[in-house]
């Protein structure tokens, strides 16, 4: 498979991949200046990139960072981004700080990470019931802490 990736800016990096086992290309904050991220605040910041997938049997997701978040508090702001396999515009990550320090991204800076998926495009039928299950309509803690 191919995704076309497109610099929208010059100073646009192009996705990297840590390792040969990396499920995810990192994306690079396309800014000119350090941009701050105060505590609760959310920041959105440009890739520079726009992306082309094969088809709509594929989706890209994008993810946080683990070492931001663990280390750092900054997280996506919607939790996962997903570009459709349709969208042809500059790539943007939403990024929040749930920490009570800010922090300063910077140029170039490695801000999230992308992985493309499968996707399974069902069909919706609507239905009066729903087949029976063991578990049922529990829900949020139903079946146990352990």
């Amino acid at each position: 498979m191919q995704v076309k990736i497109k610099k929208l800016r010059k100073n646009a990096v192009v996705p990297t991949r840590g390792t040969a086992g990396s499920a995810g290309a990192d994306l690079y904050a396309c800014i000119d200046e350090s941009v701050t991220i105060n505590p609760g605040d959310l920041k959105m910041i440009p890739t520079g990139i726009a992306i082309a997938l094969p088809d709509n049997s594929c989706v890209a997701y994008l993810y946080a960072r683990s070492g931001l978040g663990v280390k750092h508090g900054i997280c996506l702001s919607n939790g996962v981004g997903v570009i459709d396999s349709d969208y042809r515009g500059e790539i943007c990550v939403g990024l929040c700080n749930v920490s009570n320090t800010p922090y300063t991204v910077e140029p170039n800076e490695r801000i999230a990470q992308m992985v493309i998926s499968p996707v399974i495009i069902p069909e919706l039928t609507l239905v009066k019931e729903l087949e029976k299950t063991e578990r049922g309509e529990g829900g949020f803690g139903s079946t146990g802490k352990k």
